[in-house]
């Protein structure tokens, strides 16, 4: 039932001719790439792709961990189905539930709180600081101090930027700390939620088909961005009005074909491109394999622990989605690393580099210092990684966030850990509050009881000092459970603004916990910092030796992505996973109908399947496919964090939006392989579609600019 696509020769082309083009790039890169997006047929200026105030970098936002776009000068944004996931849960019951039947507002006033969680950021401008970040430091400062000294420049350039509240400001490193750029974006505090599909549309396929390909799912969503009648960013009442977005995407239906160019621009979250064959082995052998075996553990007691209790499961289906992305990506990263060697790829060009380096007059003591930083590094990450399993409770987690508020607090404001100044005051708010939509007590106890005992395995050795004599037994957790005020919002939220003074006489048990854990706690943020503070000091030399050997080889370098606006392009392209299969470039309606068996994850909606077979296409019907594609494939590079990405044809109209990449390409945060790396895409003709044909969001369709094919 499940098989590989494999379209006609001449919808298909040859593999041969497809191009997968390595390079998450910052804006300001792309006029040196002016000949390769001229190679693949882009028509749009360089120069004006790399101008943030411009059509169409204008119109690119982030959600704050997915990507995103305006299409209506009305500030209409569409995104992913899972980006706009928990806006849709929170306004989701046993009796309206919206994860299940979607939503679709039909007036502007029947649109629903995203809830304080929900955020849109609108870069305007990216400075280089790195002078400001860097010059004058000692070369004799501990890593903690070294570390300490380059926070407080940072917070200062962000207070600096800041002036205006209507402003969020970040001081991001590039290439491991070898350059510093100021982002300067507004923040948009009222989201609404506008349209999403059923989950049977927009997660069709579920965790069986994340990551794989064939696949047809309609990962969109609709918000709206609404500020003040000033205009400017503000707090959520019902009197704000729609953001008027500088620019917007026209949305093309007019559709791609096999070989055709793509921009795709958005926010990646994290890649390791430049990490060494050492950091390689530690995730593939400790790190990923322990992450693996702790997030299926947590996974299961979850289902144990909701199993026929509709709100529970409600509660916990944002929780339990993003665990199942995440392990599944995981394992996608071991499995690459078992299929191809990548730690012995790194070997040989780390071995060319180290050559080149020596022959070039490269310090000597640079490598061993390097190597050194890094085995501190991992051996840190397993007393972490033990540390988050012994304290994995949300209830717990809260407490000692309100803890650290009240210590540092007692600081002036520039003076206070990053996370806690009075700029990131409405963010702990807001998490505190979102635990209301996404905890259970008897849930959030089973967890936290099988992640001590998943923490009594772990070997000695790995457990952070003194810690072991604070935690509680296992069987003491219900009484603690029992008598805390915490599990209620409003009682939770009270502790802000208490002193320390009031946390170390409070007889809540989950406080009085965070209390006496915050010394262990400490000691160990400290110990990363002199561990962090060294890398800082040692990485970006590494980084300027790599870049002057890459720019010697005539390679333009990019950093690793970072969560910071970045364009990548490439082509719309199928691929060979293995021997004798060739997958791509598109999938049809077709295949829904196909998979379809009424039960989940496959359980599509009955109108689309009957839509389906009328064919009622209109004009959303493909000349070579006959059909309506759903998804695609392309060799842009992408990776988390992209979710939601516009992506967009030669001339910078929005053609789909990039919602995955193939469970071959997992391994593409660590090593881009131009022969199997491909991401999934949602082809806007689908969600067009969707949206005529099956829910009948009409005045979406009249809200957008569209552009039909002529025929």
């Amino acid at each position: 039932m499940f098989k590989s696509i494999v379209l006609p020769v001449a919808a298909m082309g040859l593999i041969a001719s497809a191009n997968a083009d390595e390079g998450q790039w910052q804006p300001h890169q792309l006029p040196q790439l002016k000949a390769e997006l001229k190679r693949i047929g882009i028509t749009i200026p360089a120069e004006k792709l790399a101008d943030l105030s411009k059509h169409p970098m204008s119109a690119m936002v982030s959600l704050g961990g997915c990507s995103a776009s305006f299409v209506s000068p009305d500030g209409l944004i569409v995104t992913n189905h899972h980006c706009g996931y928990g806006a849709i849960q929170r306004n989701s019951t046993p009796e309206h539930n919206y994860i299940v039947n979607g939503f679709l507002a039909k007036t502007r006033a029947e649109e629903l709180a995203g809830g304080p969680n929900t955020l849109v950021y609108v870069t305007e401008k990216v400075e280089n600081v790195t002078e400001r970040v860097l010059k004058g430091l000692s070369p004799n400062l501990s890593g903690k101090d070294r570390h300490e000294q380059v926070e407080s420049r940072i917070k200062a350039l962000i207070a600096e930027c800041e002036s205006d509240k209507a402003y969020r400001c970040s001081v991001p490193a590039f290439h491991r700390g070898g350059e510093y750029y100021r982002i300067k974006q507004l923040m948009i505090r009222d989201v609404r939620l506008v349209y999403a599909p059923a989950d049977s549309v927009g997660n069709f396929g579920g965790d069986i088909d994340n990551y794989e390909f064939p696949r047809q799912a309609g990962d969109f969503s609709f918000l709206r961005a609404y500020v003040g009648k000033d205009g400017r960013p503000a707090d959520p009442d019902p009197s704000n009005v729609p953001y008027k977005s500088k620019d917007f995407l026209v949305v093309s239906s007019e559709g791609l074909k096999n070989g055709d160019p793509i921009l795709l621009a958005g926010y990646p979250g994290r890649t390791s491109r430049y990490k060494l064959p050492s950091e390689i082995r530690f995730a593939r052998d400790v790190d990923y394999p322990a992450k693996v075996a702790s997030i299926t553990a947590d996974l299961s007691v979850i289902a144990a622990s909701t199993m026929g209790n509709p709100t529970y499961d409600v509660r916990y289906a944002s929780v339990a989605k993003s665990l199942n992305n995440v392990l599944k990506k995981t394992q996608g990263l071991l499995d690459g690393f078992a299929r191809k060697d990548i730690a012995a790829v790194k070997d040989v060009q780390d071995a060319e580099f180290r050559n080149w380096q020596k022959a070039h007059g490269g310090s000597k003591n640079l490598l061993a210092d390097l190597d050194t930083a890094i085995a501190a590094d991992m051996a840190g990450s397993q007393q972490e990684a033990a540390w988050a399993e012994a304290t994995h409770s949300d209830l717990l987690k809260s407490a000692r966030t309100l803890y650290r508020l009240a210590l540092e607090r007692q600081k002036p404001d520039a003076q206070r850990e990053a996370g806690y100044q009075e700029r990131d005051l409405s963010f702990i708010k807001a998490r505190l509050s979102r635990l209301e939509q996404s905890f259970v007590p008897s849930v959030d106890q089973a967890r936290w009881q099988a992640a001590l005992n998943r923490y009594a395995r772990i070997d000695p050795k790995n457990h952070p000092r003194g810690l072991d004599a604070l935690l509680p037994k296992v069987d003491a957790l219900p009484a603690m459970y029992k008598s805390t005020d915490l599990a209620d919002t409003a009682k939770r939220l009270a502790w802000i603004g208490k002193d320390p003074d009031a946390f170390r006489a409070s007889h809540d048990p989950f406080i009085q916990l965070a209390v006496r854990l915050q010394d262990t706690g400490m000691a160990l943020e400290n110990h990363r910092k002199e561990v962090d503070g060294n890398l800082e000091r040692v990485i970006p030399q590494y980084m300027d030796a790599v870049i002057a050997w890459k720019k010697s080889q005539g390679k333009p370098v990019y950093p690793d992505a970072n969560s910071t606006l970045r364009v990548t392009y490439g082509t719309v392209a199928p691929y060979s996973p293995r021997d004798g299969i060739v997958k791509g470039p598109f999938t049809t309606v077709e295949g829904i109908v196909e998979k379809a068996t009424n039960k989940e994850p496959f359980n599509a909606p009955a109108n689309l399947l009957q839509a389906i077979r009328e064919k009622r296409y209109g004009v959303f019907k493909d000349p070579v496919l006959g059909t309506v594609p759903v998804n695609f494939l392309s060799s842009a590079d992408t990776t988390g964090g992209n979710s939601g990405s516009a992506v967009m044809n030669k001339r910078g109209e929005l053609v789909g939006l990039n919602f995955d990449s193939t469970y071959e390409s997992i391994t593409k945060d660590w090593y881009f392989d131009p022969v199997i790396t491909r991401a999934i895409h949602v082809d806007i003709r689908y969600m067009l579609w969707v949206m005529k044909e099956v829910d009948h969001a009409d005045n979406l369709l009249k809200e957008m600019t569209i552009k039909y094919p002529k025929r």
